[in-house]
């Protein structure tokens, strides 16, 4: 991926969707207000009429591109399916020579799914005005619609005010996008305490975690919790010698019916799938009476289709 040329500026986050770092709570709370409505099942009359969006997928991707295109048909967009292993960037083309070549075909929304960090945010940066890019996860950086989908599915359960809520976010952070745009989402709505625990090689040092209660105790971390937020763990982690066993890792950071007895008797049990079952959760708390995982995969519809609304829908 090429950084956008010298004295490109930044780019400009009511035009595009990169991360939720930036993102004041007000915004926030207007698109998931916006989304519950469709996740009501209202009509979406056909926002986006006549206008073509792309799916710029440059990693694999199920529930994501899915999710995106469904949202896209909804409004009533045309939907352009990018295929990067069958694409001209097999043969050496680049990202931004693709968006741009894609974009001369009238093409104003992109929804970019790339391996490096930052590389979303270089294809916004340089992208025509009025074209709009929004970020569908981006090496460890970004997964903002899956931060705001999962604010959504808590705020479903828990209510809109946060401040009384205790949340922990269990596992690989350090190589998590989607927890870095849960923690940041979690901090703008203004949840009451964030707990974060994992093994100590699978936590990030670089301010990712400020203002967090961090353990590698998983049982002591889930005392009282009102929402555990299981991250998946990534096979090449053992092959980097950070997790010695997936046995080992099950018996230390694994949610079982057991463990989870220790949050509190309503919590709710999320996580962003793909699952690794047997592993970080079992298929009895996947499968049971405080999972939340399928409704999560429902209401990235809904979120998706608020952000595409919000950003192409007054064009």
């Amino acid at each position: 991926m090429n950084a956008p040329r010298p004295g490109t500026p930044a780019a400009d986050a009511s035009q595009h969707l990169i991360g939720l770092h930036d993102m004041p709570a007000a915004r926030m709370t207007a698109l998931l207000d916006r989304a519950q409505y469709f996740a009501e099942g209202h009509d979406a009359r056909q926002a986006l009429a006549g206008i073509a969006i792309c799916t710029l997928f440059f990693e694999p991707s199920t529930r994501t591109r899915l999710s995106f295109q469904l949202a896209a048909q909804r409004l009533g967009a045309d939907v352009l399916n990018f295929d990067a292993s069958t694409s001209s960037t097999s043969k050496g083309e680049t990202a931004l020579d693709t968006l741009r070549t894609i974009e001369a075909m009238g093409v104003r929304g992109f929804v970019v799914r790339h391996k490096e960090d930052g590389a979303v945010a270089a294809l916004a940066a340089a992208a025509a005005p009025g074209t709009a890019v929004v970020n569908a996860g981006d090496g460890r950086s970004a997964h903002p619609t899956q931060g705001l989908l999962d604010m959504l599915t808590l705020r479903q359960a828990k209510g809109p005010d946060f401040s009384h809520l205790k949340v922990l976010v269990v596992g690989d952070v350090r190589h998590s996008r989607v927890a870095r745009s849960d923690l940041h989402a979690l901090r703008a709505l203004g949840a009451g305490e964030i707990r974060v625990c994992g093994p100590k090689a699978l936590l990030p040092d670089d301010g990712t975690l400020d203002g967090c209660a961090v353990s590698g105790d998983f049982d002591a971390s889930l005392a009282g919790v009102d929402a555990v937020m299981m991250l998946r763990l990534q096979r090449e982690r053992m092959e980097d010698g950070l997790v010695d066993s997936l046995e080992d890792y099950h018996r230390d950071y694994g949610l079982t019916v057991a463990r989870l007895a220790r949050a509190a008797p309503d919590a709710i049990v999320m996580h962003p799938g793909p699952m690794n079952r047997g592993v970080e959760i079992t298929d009895e708390v996947a499968d049971g009476p405080q999972s939340r995982v399928l409704r999560q995969v429902g209401n990235g519809v809904a979120v998706r289709m608020a952000v595409l609304e919000a950003l192409l829908g007054a064009r």
